[in-house]
C-alpha cells in the first residue's frame, strides 16, 4: 500500500484478509447491496443513529464525527465520544468475541481524538444486540496491545498485494469477496 491516509475502518480489514481492503476499494462507492452479505447490512443499519447524529440529544455527546490524525496518517468517524466523562464507544451490532481489529479501531479513534484537542480518559466496546458494554484499556494502560497496534500501522504501509498470499481458509469462508478474488483457497 502507499504511504498516504489509512482509513481506520481499514485496520479490521486488513488484520481480517488485506486482499479485502482492495475489493472493497475497487467496488467504492457502488451498491453495497450486490456484495455485503445480511451482516454488513445490519451493521450499517445499526449505526444510522449515530450516523445521522439521532442517537442522542445528550449536550455533550459528539457523534458521527470525521476525525483525523496527521502523525499516524488516519482519517475515519467516531460513533460516540462523551466530551462530559471522556468516553469513547465503538457500537458494533453484535460482539461475539474482541478481536484486535476492534482495539485497533478504538486506539485509531483515540490518536485522532487526542491529536484533535480531546481529551480520552476512556473507551469501550458496546454490542448493541445484547446491550454489553466491554471497557477497553488505554493504550498506555496495555503497552502489549500499543505495540501490536503500531506493528499493524507498519505493517499496512509496508503491504505488497503481489507476494501476499493467503493461509488461512477459514477467512475466505467469511469473506464477501471471495467469489471474485484469485488468492481464495476455496
Amino acid at each position: 500500500m502507499e504511504e498516504g491516509i489509512v482509513s481506520i475502518s481499514q485496520l479490521n480489514d486488513y488484520i481480517f484478509c488485506p486482499v479485502s481492503i482492495y475489493f472493497h476499494n475497487l467496488y467504492g462507492n457502488g451498491n453495497t447491496r450486490l456484495y455485503q452479505r445480511k451482516d454488513q447490512v445490519n451493521g450499517t443499519a445499526a449505526h444510522s443513529a449515530v450516523d445521522n447524529g439521532k442517537y442522542s440529544t445528550k449536550k455533550s455527546f459528539v457523534m458521527g464525527m470525521d476525525i483525523y490524525s496527521e502523525e499516524y496518517g488516519l482519517i475515519g468517524k467516531i460513533d460516540i465520544f462523551d466530551n462530559a466523562t471522556g468516553r469513547l464507544t465503538e457500537r458494533k451490532k453484535k460482539i461475539h468475541k474482541i478481536y484486535d481489529g476492534f482495539i485497533f479501531q478504538v486506539y485509531a479513534q483515540f490518536v485522532c481524538l487526542s491529536e484533535m484537542g480531546y481529551s480520552v480518559r476512556s473507551i469501550n466496546l458496546y454490542s448493541m444486540d445484547d446491550n454489553k458494554n466491554y471497557p477497553v484499556k488505554l493504550p498506555s494502560e496495555n503497552l502489549e496491545m500499543w505495540e501490536k497496534f503500531c506493528k499493524v500501522m507498519k505493517d499496512i504501509r509496508r503491504f505488497d498485494m503481489n507476494s501476499f498470499i493467503q493461509n488461512n481458509e477459514e477467512k475466505c469462508k467469511g469473506c464477501i469477496y471471495e467469489p471474485i478474488c484469485d488468492r481464495s483457497l476455496l
